[in-house]
């Protein structure tokens, strides 16, 4: 059995991977740290929290995922997707909070990695996934209007609906020049790629405009990092959180979604690259780790962390192979925040703004969202739920309720598969209907396809119940019931007593091992005795003959 922890950098470095890819992932490194300083602080900086935050918070989380992780490629730090979750626990909780949930959050990614839950959380329905990403990015285009348009707005609502109607009613006090810096920035960040992918768009906007704002125009024209959140502190030195221990449930919520989204992204960012790279991540390595890194970040200042699939491509397509490059990223972040950190203080807002609309276009999954929107009803009711809950109440109870919903439709649709009408041997395969065409008078065949769980089993037994009166042995096939639950005992005993009291026998047939083991459990041996439950259809077939012949 696999160790549920066994990071791939150290493998890496016993086969020599490490060794000679150096050079490349070196490489690699730098250019990904140049790429995720921008973002840091825009992510930083749209959550409520001071730009070096965001710059913390791939130093250390990049650093441990990367040392401890299960990819090759992974790159970690702050993503647009904790955005809305860790802005929202700043304004109801604190900066102490906010550390709190997230060393919380962490504890429970562990907890995931070390039950093996990795492989269950790509389970996770699509539409959901693509319903609370979209909803996010709306939320984060909605929450950078203030900034892109230069509006003298000093407290702007919290809510979707109340942000729009608080930038419509001060569209008197826009400011052209941050709108025309907004413009620049996505149009810069846009289209850098076609020119060249070594040097990312954000960045080159950020190296050009803001000069542009310091020495070309009046001081205080527009908005920068500085005038709003004075000096950035170059301080890399452990903070603890006060932690008020009688509310620590309080914190509970917050840190589970934070768990739960930052797994998910963390794992489908590993996915990705595992399909750029032709390689195979470990899932509950990956969990472990970004849990370890999410406990350590806040402990130094910064905020959640996960897998960031931007970066990590960044990374794969400048010939990163190795974890190496990944720290070498973290490394180049320390540098520059070190050496260069004071003068971030003079980029624009609207400069951060436009990086963070390009982030929240490329993060809307409109494509995947008009895909869905051509699914099942149900795929499309999980998917408008869930980007609706997002957009105007919270991104927590979206998940919360997007999860239950979609296993209630699932559970829904299973039990709609179940027959509702069925009269003798009419749900048979017709291998079954051709090779026992004269089956003796008496003798009734009924057979249950697919997993016997609450979601289907009041459907399966009502039917065998009306089915089974009316023959003296009922025969039930269950070759393809691959699990029976509680529920489904419970009814199946309770539908075998009824059938007793009318003088009905009841055989099972096509029983394997796993569900013999559940049926014997649930004491169903002890209603129709352990030489009633047949492996084969055969030998049931036979001994029915033979009980309705006595």
């Amino acid at each position: 059995m696999e160790k549920v922890f066994r990071p791939k950098l150290w493998d890496l470095v016993k086969d020599g991977s490490v060794r000679a890819n150096l050079s490349k992932d070196i490489l690699a490194g730098i250019v990904v740290g140049i790429v995720a300083l921008p973002l840091a602080i825009a992510f930083a900086v749209a959550s409520g929290v001071s730009p070096e935050k965001g710059v913390i918070t791939s130093i250390v989380a990049g650093f441990l995922i990367s040392f401890l992780g299960g990819s090759r490629v992974q790159i970690g730090g702050p993503t647009g997707a904790f955005i809305v979750i860790v802005f929202g626990i700043v304004q109801q909780y604190g900066l102490d909070g906010m550390m709190i949930a997230t060393i919380l959050a962490g504890i429970i990614m562990i907890c995931f990695g070390l039950l093996h839950l990795g492989t269950l959380l790509k389970f996770i329905p699509h539409p959901l996934v693509v319903g609370f990403t979209s909803g996010i990015a709306l939320v984060i285009f909605s929450t950078q209007i203030s900034n892109a348009l230069g509006l003298e707005v000093s407290d702007v609502p919290a809510s979707f609906l109340g942000k729009w109607g608080c930038y419509f009613s001060n569209l008197e006090t826009i400011n052209w020049y941050a709108v025309g810096i907004t413009l620049l920035t996505i149009l810069i960040t846009v289209f850098t790629p076609k020119i060249t992918t070594r040097i990312p768009g954000s960045f080159v906007a950020i190296i050009l405009l803001t000069p542009i704002v310091t020495f070309c125009l009046p001081e205080n024209t527009v908005t920068t990092i500085g005038s709003e959140f004075g000096e950035i502190s170059c301080n890399f030195s452990p903070t603890l959180p006060v932690i008020d221990w009688g509310n620590i449930s309080y914190y509970l919520q917050p840190a589970l979604t934070i768990a739960i989204l930052g797994s998910i992204e963390s794992l489908l960012s590993a996915v990705v690259a595992d399909g750029m790279i032709s390689g195979h991540h470990r899932s509950n390595t990956e969990l472990i780790a970004q849990g370890i890194a999410n406990v350590a970040s806040p402990l130094f200042g910064g905020i959640p962390a996960t897998g960031a699939i931007a970066r990590t491509a960044t990374n794969v397509k400048n010939g990163g192979r190795t974890p190496v490059a990944g720290i070498m990223h973290a490394i180049v972040l320390l540098l520059i925040m070190l050496f260069f950190g004071k003068w971030a203080s003079l980029i624009p807002m609207s400069c951060l703004a436009g990086i963070l609309i390009v982030v929240a276009y490329n993060m809307s999954e409109w494509r995947s969202f008009r895909s869905v929107l051509r699914a099942s009803v149900f795929d499309v009711v999980i998917l408008l739920v869930t980007f609706f809950l997002t957009v105007l109440l919270d991104l927590t109870v979206a998940i919360e309720i997007g999860v239950v919903l979609a296993a209630l439709l699932f559970m829904k649709r299973m039990a709609d598969n179940a027959p509702k009408e069925i009269t003798g041997t009419t749900n048979l395969d017709s291998d079954v209907l051709e090779n026992y065409q004269n089956l003796p008078a008496g003798l009734g065949i009924y057979e249950i396809s697919g997993p016997f769980f609450f979601g289907s089993a009041k459907t399966y037994c009502e039917t065998i119940r009306n089915l089974g009166v009316n023959y003296k042995v009922l025969i039930i096939r269950m070759r393809h019931v691959p699990f029976v639950d509680a529920t489904a005992l419970k009814n199946l005993t309770e539908t075998i007593r009824q059938l007793k009291k009318e003088k009905t026998h009841i055989i099972l047939s096509g029983v394997n091992e796993h569900v013999k083991k559940d049926l014997l459990r649930g004491e169903v041996d002890k209603l129709i005795g352990t030489e009633n439950i047949y492996p084969k259809f055969d030998m049931a077939l036979e001994s029915a003959k033979q009980l309705i012949k006595d």
